[in-house]
């Protein structure tokens, strides 16, 4: 988690991060830790917090979120290439506190659904 002031060069970091390791992948490293990666990111602040988690209706149907099917098809990646699902916006309580079970040891998406 990367967390400083506007224009601290947050982005440049994980873009650096980001070229450093397909660079290394490239260039036949035999460190498995370098990967291929892609990157999807995604505004926490841009939509609502249904929109980004998801939502049951009032029906009891539940919708995935922009997140919850971002990372669902990040899991199920087999392949060399990576997804890193990247939160590019300003920390906030509500959107944050949905994250705090992927943060911790669990790593774990829990949505309201269960």
């Amino acid at each position: 988690m990367l967390v400083g002031a506007t224009g601290s060069a947050k982005t440049t970091c994980y873009e650096i991060l980001e070229d450093t390791m397909i660079h290394m992948r490239e260039n036949n490293s035999k460190d498995q830790v370098y990967q291929m990666v892609k990157k999807i990111i995604l505004n926490p602040k841009a939509i609502s917090m249904d929109e980004m988690y998801g939502y049951v209706n009032s029906s009891q149907e539940w919708f995935d979120g922009l997140a919850s099917k971002v990372m669902r098809l990040a899991a199920q990646e087999t392949g060399d290439e990576k997804t890193w699902v990247v939160f590019d916006g300003p920390v906030d309580a509500i959107w944050i506190e949905n994250m705090n079970t992927v943060l911790d040891d669990n790593m774990t998406l829990c949505l309201s659904n269960g």
